[in-house]
């Protein structure tokens, strides 16, 4: 037998909750390795160690070659990997990190699926936004024009307090340097924000294609939760960075984010947050999670897995036919 070398796969419960890691780490033009418990990165200045088990997402942007060693660290740790492109702005693709229950997906396709449920979930969503003003009675038509006056107040707002000037959201994501200083900089922070919040959504084993706001997107529920924290995170740091005005503007936005979401705690505001839409009151942070595997039944409901359903269906079949119902097997085979 082949011998196999390096440090065990950990067991779930040992590992960081997605609350407790650090946000995210940008890298482009290097090398991605691994030794022992930790992601080794080389590039032309030398060699750092990473440990994978307190990383929540890896960022990889042009340039980067990463190792299946890596890849296999990545995985049994739990960090999302997301391919980026130039200055993190485009998403390309992303690695899926454990999750073995799917509780909540359940509760989001429930919830998603159902008109008065759906608008409910998105009502709580804008009731987050707009500070917990009652929003019960307003129809989406209503919430979206609320919406629509609320994130025009916060750009002005940031205009004046920055003297930056503002003449609306104007980018080509094909050309990040073709937009001026402040939305290159909203850019690249909102695609950092999309990128910590889909690795929260799929750490908790949630789709990031269900959403209740946005629809149609393999993304909508990623935007759907970074819009919670635009107003009160990227929004600013953007106009703040365009008054700055620094030689590597998304350099200096990816910093900037980082720092906001490593002081604001914003990973495990994500999870409750997430929790809070689809459990309601039945949300618990501290709710271990729980691999479990049952087969669905439509009269049941749930049945055990792992049953030799096929030796009670042969006992069906000797009682049948002694009875003298062997016709029902014919016309059923």
């Amino acid at each position: 037998m082949a011998e196999h070398f390096g440090i065990e796969k950990p067991d779930l419960q040992t590992l960081p909750q997605t609350k407790d890691r650090i946000s995210f780490l940008y890298l482009e033009r290097c090398m991605i390795n691994r030794q022992d418990g930790a992601l080794t990165v080389t590039d032309i200045r030398g060699t750092v160690h990473v440990p994978a088990a307190s990383l929540s997402v890896l960022l990889l942007g042009p340039g980067t070659n990463i190792s299946h060693r890596a890849m296999e660290l990545a995985g049994n740790t739990g960090i999302s990997i997301i391919w980026v492109g130039e200055q993190g702005v485009r998403y390309y693709a992303h690695g899926n990190p454990l999750s073995h229950s799917a509780h909540l997906l359940i509760r989001q396709a429930k919830l998603v699926s159902n008109v008065q449920t759906r608008v409910a979930v998105a009502r709580h969503m804008y009731k987050m936004r707009f500070h917990g003003e009652d929003v019960s009675s307003l129809t989406m038509q209503q919430l979206r024009g609320r919406e629509g006056a609320r994130v025009r107040a916060i750009y002005r707002k940031a205009s004046q307090e920055t003297g930056v000037s503002w003449n609306g959201r104007e980018y080509d994501p094909n050309n990040f340097n073709a937009s001026d200083p402040v939305n290159m900089a909203l850019s690249a922070a909102h695609a950092c924000l999309y990128g910590v919040v889909h690795s929260v959504i799929v750490a908790l084993g949630c789709s990031p294609g269900l959403g209740f706001v946005h629809t149609g997107h393999d993304r909508s529920f990623v935007y759907d939760i970074a819009d919670l924290y635009k107003g009160t995170i990227t929004i600013p740091i953007a106009f703040i960075i365009a008054a700055e005005q620094p030689d590597d503007i998304g350099s200096a936005t990816r910093h900037r984010v980082r720092d906001a979401i490593a002081d604001g705690y914003l990973l495990k505001q994500v999870v409750k947050d997430i929790r809070e839409l689809l459990l309601g009151e039945l949300a618990s942070e501290d709710e271990p999670e729980i691999k479990t595997l049952h087969l669905w039944d439509d009269k049941k409901g749930l049945v055990p897995n792992a049953v030799s359903y096929g030796k009670e269906l042969s006992e069906l079949e000797e009682d049948l036919l002694e009875e003298g119902y062997g016709n029902i097997l014919e016309e059923e085979t």
